[in-house]
């Protein structure tokens, strides 16, 4: 009895005599070896055992880089550098294998945290993922004074530079859990405030509620949910709401690779469950349309995995566009952000369709995905349009669309587009085809309220391009474009001005006549080298004129340039033999008529008359109509060919007068 108490006399003795500061070596040399990096404590250290909640106080803790990062950056601060850290743990909750912590402060933390494109992450330890949910120790009481933290995640491409503090704040009759941080991401404002009920109250077996409020320049979501399991971060479920000026600035924040969209705004449910994330009755709006639907992320695979099951009641067309990179319209009651106003100057000021934004190829590989999307209604001032559906696959670096499909008043553009951002410089395939369309939805000309041409068209494109942008790819684009038109009808008048016919065309026109003639076949068709599109045949046989023409349409300069001839098929008594061009921007191309000819024509008119007689001068004005019928049948054939979707049988209208 005598020497057990002797015993615990000499225990007391060292533990109330004991220089703590010895032990900081050898602490320092073992987390060292767990933790493959060097571990310093520099200051005192300080230890109150009696206590069944000892404390521990470590003063000028220093936590170095794992050696990789030298790879990266050759002189890098120390991950960790803490003034002073303070924790208890409760020992009677330890032994039954729980973690209880009545106390930890922090003072001064200096965090530097670093993730490689290939996903090695200095926050990470052993072979654990930089992206395994956090589990963390109960902790009663948590206070961060004056932190700093830099974020340098590089496969994200996302650096953030601020402070961090989390403190206890009174809120009327009871405190309030608080943590903020504050500073830039990527260079914009960022803040964060994260607010839940006093920890002291957390119970293991009691859902924690919490509110968060986070802005990252123009972005802002809001959330106020619970932590299933307190301080187990892989499972919680929260009402979520997002606005901001483009989807694709979340990568910053979730990784996730979005789409350019116009300004938007969302809420729904987001529940987490390990590594999966659910978003559940997703609504609301991205630009003037609406968007619903649900999806979810799972994060425990080579690449985020995202699907999607995406809808609109009413889709405003315009918003497709920042799809692709182009800048949404910016009119009367659009939605835009500022920025997109001001890319929608700069794109009316250089009066070019096409954009060339780019395309972000590294975020393209590094994410997974399947959507898909149906509009019910669609606003497109100018198009028939009604309905737009597509199904979307990402993966590895490779984008479907898969079907692409519009539906129009009468007919469909249905095809596919495919995009490998494998290579250097990304490959685009496109391969769409319009059935069963109709000339006067496309060509929406009327007089007194009826159409000036009337009949099916079908087309078909079929183009590779490779380039990181749109305006890139079709600057290089290779392939075919085939446009027609199997039969019809068309206003005589314009008919005969195919081919300049003075006497009849103008009339025609003065006397307000809606007298139709056929067509009987207009080809469009075209190859397509190097961005250039070059016409095979561009035919249009009605019944009084054939109209043949050439020319080129650049898609790297956004030009055209066309030459149209028209011969009657009737004699007429003034025919001026003057070819109609078509030149210019795409957004404003010019149409004149060539007075070459009819100069020629009228010099020669002059001279006989001056010789001969009066009458003389007006046989150069005349024409019998001996331009014969074009091959149709043949030239629909060859349409066919080039996969123009040709479903009509081939029937030759009685010709009009």
């Amino acid at each position: 009895m005598g020497a057990a108490l002797a015993l615990l006399a000499a225990i007391i003795a060292f533990l109330l005599f004991f220089d703590w500061n010895w032990l900081r070596g050898p602490i320092g040399r073992y987390a060292s070896a767990q933790l493959k990096r060097e571990v310093v404590i520099t200051g005192d250290l300080r230890v109150h055992p009696w206590s069944l909640s000892p404390k521990v106080e470590a003063y000028g803790l220093r936590i170095g880089q794992p050696s990789w990062t030298r790879q990266l950056e050759s002189n890098a601060a120390p991950m960790a550098q803490v003034q002073r850290v303070a924790v208890q743990i409760k020992l009677l909750p330890l032994l039954r294998g729980q973690t209880v912590l009545p106390f930890l402060a922090i003072d001064r933390p200096d965090l530097r945290l670093l993730r490689a494109k290939d996903g090695r992450a200095n926050w990470t330890f052993g072979t654990a993922r930089s992206d395994k949910p956090l589990k963390l120790p109960i902790v009663q009481r948590l206070i961060v004074n004056d932190g700093a933290l830099r974020v340098d995640d590089r496969q994200r491409g996302a650096l953030f530079v601020g402070q961090v503090n989390a403190r206890e704040r009174a809120d009327d009759r009871q405190g309030r859990f608080v943590l903020e941080g504050k500073g830039s991401l990527n260079r914009s404002p960022f803040l964060a405030e994260i607010m839940g009920g006093p920890l002291l109250n957390i119970s293991p077996s009691r859902p924690y509620p919490f509110q968060a409020d986070v802005r990252a320049g123009a972005t802002r979501i809001r959330a106020q949910g619970q932590i299933t399991r307190p301080f187990d971060l892989s499972r919680f479920e929260t009402q979520l709401n997002v606005a901001g000026a483009d989807l694709n600035r979340l990568h910053d924040l979730t990784g996730l690779t979005l789409p350019n969209t116009p300004p938007y705004r969302i809420s729904g449910q987001l529940v987490r469950k390990g590594a999966r994330y659910d978003f559940k009755n997703l609504a609301g709006r991205i630009g003037d349309s609406d968007i619903g639907g649900d999806l979810f992320v799972l994060t425990d695979r080579e690449r985020p995995y995202l699907e999607a099951q995406l809808r609109s009641r009413r889709l405003d067309f315009d918003d497709l566009g920042s799809l692709v990179g182009a800048a949404p319209a910016t009119g009367r009651g659009e939605t835009a952000s500022a920025g997109q106003k001001v890319e929608a100057a700069q794109r009316d000021a250089t009066r070019r369709l096409l954009p060339d934004a780019t395309l972000q190829v590294e975020r393209v590989r590094a994410m997974d995905a399947k959507v898909s999307y149906r509009a019910e209604t669609v606003n497109a001032p100018n198009l028939p349009l009604r309905k737009v559906s597509l199904d979307m696959t990402l993966n590895a670096g490779v984008l479907t669309l898969d079907p692409l499909a519009f539906t129009f008043s009468r007919g469909d553009l249905r095809g596919k587009v495919r995009l490998d951002a494998r290579p250097a410089t990304p490959r685009t395939d496109i391969d769409v085809r319009l059935t069963n369309g109709r000339l006067e939805e496309f060509i929406p000309i009327q007089n007194g309220g009826k159409p000036v041409i009337t009949g099916p068209v079908m087309a078909r494109a079929k183009l590779t391009g490779v380039g990181n942008s749109v305006r890139r790819a079709a600057s290089t684009a290779d392939g075919v474009v085939t446009v027609v038109a199997p039969k019809g009808e068309i206003r005589q008048a314009f008919a005969e001005l195919l081919g300049v016919n003075a006497s009849k065309g103008l009339l025609l026109l003065l006397s307000d006549s809606d007298k139709q003639t056929s067509v009987r076949c207009a080809v469009a068709d075209f190859s397509v080298k190097d961005g250039v599109m070059t016409t095979n045949h561009l035919v249009a046989d009605t019944g009084v004129v054939l109209a043949r023409g050439r020319g080129t349409i650049n898609l790297a300069t956004e030009q055209m340039a066309f030459r149209i001839e028209g011969d009657s098929k009737k004699p007429r008594l003034v025919r001026v033999f003057v070819p109609i061009s078509i030149k210019g921007p795409f957004m404003e191309p010019r149409v004149s008529l060539q007075p070459g000819k009819a100069a020629g024509q009228g010099g020669v008119a002059a001279a006989l008359g001056s010789l001969i007689n009066p009458v003389a001068a007006l046989l150069p004005f005349l024409t019998a109509g001996e331009a014969k019928d074009a091959d149709c049948a043949g030239l629909v054939a060859q349409a066919r060919q080039q996969g123009a979707p040709v479903r009509v049988t081939q029937t030759t209208p009685a010709r009009g007068r």
